[in-house]
């Protein structure tokens, strides 16, 4: 049989899990298409699918270093209760968007507040984390 290579276009179904079993994604009722090598995925999963063959299935631990990186906490920041629009609400998980001092514009997750002060982080909410993927290849769409 085909093996997915790199600059394949394939589709995949998916279950995303911590390495404590929850469930954070699934590829649900339609499977994942992305292109091998082009980035569109984490590059622990993409390394993972490149070499499979339509119909395997597999179990892959990904870890952190290459799915979304480590936890940074520099990019953790406290602000001023006062810069935050009173209609935004500022509770503990809510996922905003906010501007780097560039202008880019970045999520951040409301992780603490209080009426003085709001503390944001700007990583990834899987950040820091080995994530195990279930994976089925269901097809090679496009062949290099």
């Amino acid at each position: 049989m085909t093996q997915a290579k790199n600059g394949d276009t394939v589709r995949i179904n998916y279950t995303g899990r911590l390495v404590d079993g929850t469930q954070f994604d699934s590829s649900g009722s339609e499977p994942l298409q992305f292109t091998l090598g082009e980035g569109q995925v984490i590059p622990g999963l993409e390394t993972h699918v490149e070499g499979m063959e339509v119909g395997t299935k597999s179990t892959v631990t990904v870890p952190a270093d290459a799915a979304y990186g480590p936890h940074r906490p520099e990019a953790v920041v406290t602000i001023d209760r006062a810069s935050v629009p009173e209609n935004i609400n500022v509770d503990i998980g809510t996922r905003l968007q906010a501007r780097t001092r560039e202008g880019r514009p970045m999520q951040v997750t409301v992780i603490g507040a209080d009426d003085a002060s709001v503390k944001l982080d700007g990583n990834h909410p899987l950040a820091g984390k080995d994530l195990v993927f279930d994976v089925e290849l269901v097809e090679i769409v496009q062949a290099a």
